[in-house]
């Protein structure tokens, strides 16, 4: 078994302290004990099918992933301000759901992100749109920010949502954003990984460069291949949740190929 499917209580390197802002345990979600183990060829196959077969739009979705990262982290607690560093992708698209669900639940929250919301596409852009429209407070740092930007941009949080990255980038990551990885590993904030972590090859568990250390890892679907015991370094603690897209579905679309 490459690795443990059960969850399991978080390891933090840091000190517990009481919550300000937490869900009771009932609210919680519930992560599945045995996930299935897909490639990222696979995972797009599923929602690509998801939206054309079953007509769940690609929004909704995301609003599934990034409420369930949002409850995990109310679940073990919030204690300051949440900074949500957002990528181009739909990976950032998931970060900036997580933040509107956060504000809506009452924490202090800020995206920073080198890409202005008017910068991104498809679903990403609606909700990065969303966050500001709302009111939610945005930091757009420079293409090219510094590594004492960045070490500015992040030294208040408590939290730090990784949605830099997604399972699309292979190989070494571009130097902006090993600029970016860097000041999330060094800031001491506690690390939530949207997905995977940045940086991080989900199907062979290569780290080719820079890559963020998560305290946890929010997966989604399904496992990735590259998830097993030598990247518990970067992973953390790893739970993996549905994104309202049926198990037996999803076996079915994967058996017919």
């Amino acid at each position: 078994m490459l690795f443990d499917r059960s969850p399991q209580q978080s390891q933090f390197p840091f000190t517990p302290r009481t919550a300000m802002t937490q869900l009771p345990v009932d609210t919680a979600p519930t992560a599945d004990p045995a996930p299935l183990v897909l490639t990222s060829a696979q995972l797009r196959q599923v929602d690509e099918r998801a939206i054309s077969e079953l007509g769940l739009t690609g929004l909704v979705l995301m609003e599934n992933a990034g409420r369930h990262v949002a409850e995990w982290m109310l679940r073990l607690g919030i204690l300051g301000e949440v900074v949500v560093v957002a990528g181009k992708g739909n990976n950032g698209g998931d970060g900036y759901v997580i933040a509107r669900q956060l504000l809506t639940r009452g924490c202090k929250v800020r995206v920073v992100s080198r890409f202005a919301a008017g910068e991104l596409a498809g679903d990403a852009r609606a909700n990065a749109l969303a966050w500001v429209r709302c009111g939610g407070q945005f930091d757009q740092l420079p293409p090219e920010a510094t590594p004492a930007t960045w070490e500015a941009a992040l030294a208040r949080a408590d939290w730090i949502v990784d949605a830099l990255l997604g399972t699309g980038i292979k190989g070494a990551v571009r130097p902006e954003d090993a600029v970016a990885i860097h000041a999330i590993n060094a800031a001491g904030a506690r690390v939530m990984a949207v997905d995977l972590p940045s940086g991080f090859d989900p199907d062979t568990g290569e780290v080719p460069g820079p890559c963020v250390q998560a305290h946890l890892t929010a997966t989604f679907v399904a496992m990735k291949p590259g998830f097993g015991p030598a990247a518990s370094h970067h992973l953390g603690q790893t739970l993996c949740f549905d994104v309202g897209v049926p198990r037996i579905w999803v076996e079915r679309v994967l058996s017919q190929g």
